[in-house]
């Protein structure tokens, strides 16, 4: 980030392997009409904890309070942010990190008293995002989420300095503090006006590439669901288990995303083509992943990003089976996909590491069948993506579900079009071939967009 937001700010960021040591505060507000659970709400303080060791932070300590409702100006009692406060001094606590997200006025009132700097939810999903965006496109949409948080907290940052100076009545009647206020403000609007213009050009890029696949024929296959589900697992296991141009040997796989057992592990969306047979052939794409309390920020920055999800013919929803609140984590996932626009695609739920669960479900295995509102029936799949069984269920799976509206037909091609034997070689199952005198007589199972699109060529 630019350096006019100064070395006291709340994104102060630590360099090296040691981790900085955090305290963790979460409040229960239980006079409202839908208060969360004693069990949810601790698994949402699990939740930070793990947030917090993705970004290098040794959580020390975990604070918690019941209150009717959120106090508008510490967010905790009173009382209890003095607790807070000598917790940090004994644990040698550099940082306080807070489950929800903090009004400007909380934060500064918060640092105030507790003498350290505060980060709530939200500005630690943003720092994760930060260090782990890849592509031009994804540090972008950071940048924009993180400049539009940080606007209206940047009050109270220069409340050391003088607000107010110079003569009255004179123009220069403004302190340090209140003028380098203004040029903060004003460094931002500038930058978020850039990264607007440059996001537009690059949904264009995106734009034009998805439309290239679209002409193609291949049908796009989205891969969703909560952050490390195993998503990347998945694709990668695909890419290994129907691959024609694999690596020599000793080389590295480029083709591979990465995958790692941490929350965000994936962050730019990446489209891999799956040779599964001829004429059974997919576009397979990773997305970025869900959580509890993603900020809108995120969501609406990576909105051209997750129009890869809408863009698609099949989702193929990934849930952790094994963790207990998985029920969650698909609620979760839903709100996101109907935000998104995509609610209205079929849908494939897999329940991945079936293996890990207790006791153990034996897998693949499919579950039952719900009837969805496209008319097309979304299969719950039970596997792990480290087994090959598995994969090869789903990917069975997404054929039957892709080419669910199949028609078998038969095309007389005249010589001189041999574009279009390859064309129809390429995204159709060939039954059988045969050479007559007025060309080559084809029969062939594909899709009806495929069938139409030869018959209208051939006039």
């Amino acid at each position: 980030m630019a350096a006019f937001f100064g070395a006291n700010d709340i994104w102060k960021t630590y360099e090296g392997d040691d981790r900085e040591p955090v305290i963790l505060v979460g409040v229960r507000e239980t006079d409202v009409e839908k208060p969360v659970s004693e069990e949810e709400f601790h698994h949402s303080l699990k939740e930070l904890a793990e947030l917090a060791k993705a970004c290098e932070m040794n959580p020390v300590d975990t604070v918690t309070q019941s209150l009717a409702h959120i106090n508008t100006g510490l967010y905790v009692g009173a009382g209890k942010a003095d607790e807070i406060r000598i917790g940090a001094e004994m644990f040698g606590a550099e940082r306080v990190i807070f489950n929800d997200t903090l009004s400007p006025s909380q934060i500064r009132n918060l640092q105030k008293i507790l003498k350290l700097p505060v980060m709530d939810r939200t500005a630690l999903i943003l720092e994760i995002f930060e260090r782990r965006a890849r592509s031009r496109e994804a540090r972008l949409q950071v940048e924009l989420a993180k400049l539009r948080y940080l606007k209206p907290r940047l009050i109270g940052m220069w409340e050391t300095q003088n607000r107010q100076g110079g003569a009255s009545g004179s123009m220069s009647a403004k302190g340090e503090g209140e003028t380098q206020l203004e040029i903060d403000r004003r460094t931002i609007d500038h930058r978020l006006s850039e990264l607007t213009k440059e996001l537009k050009n690059v949904s264009r890029e995106r734009a034009t590439q998805r439309k290239k696949r679209q002409n193609s024929r291949l049908p796009l296959v989205s891969l969703v669901g909560y952050t490390n589900a195993g998503k990347s697992t998945i694709m990668n296991a695909m890419l290994t288990q129907y691959s024609t141009d694999a690596p020599a040997e000793g080389e590295p796989d480029k083709r591979q995303v990465f995958e790692a057992d941490m929350l965000f592990a994936t962050l730019d969306t990446t489209v891999r083509r799956i040779n599964v047979a001829k004429g059974q052939d997919f576009l397979l794409s990773d997305t970025v992943g869900f959580i509890h309390k993603l900020p809108t920020s995120l969501v609406e920055a990576f909105k051209s990003t997750l129009e890869e999800t809408t863009q698609a013919d099949l989702l193929v929803q990934v849930v952790d089976g094994s963790d207990p609140h998985c029920r969650k984590h698909i609620e979760v996932t839903k709100r996101i996909i109907d935000e998104i626009g995509a609610g209205q695609i079929p849908m494939i739920t897999v329940y991945n590491k079936a293996d890990l669960c207790d006791p153990p479900i034996s897998y693949p295995i499919s579950g039952a069948v719900e009837q969805s509102v496209a008319g097309i029936s979304n299969v719950n799949l039970y596997l792990c993506a480290k087994d090959s069984r598995s994969i090869d269920c789903l990917c069975k799976t997404i054929f039957e579900i892709l080419h669910a509206e199949r028609t078998v037909r038969t095309f007389l091609i005249p010589y001189d079009r041999g574009s279009l034997v390859s064309f129809l070689m390429e995204r159709s199952l060939v039954l059988q071939t045969e050479y007559t005198s007025e060309g080559t007589r084809i029969t062939a199972e594909c899709d009806k967009a495929t069938a139409d699109q030869v018959e209208k060529a051939l006039g």
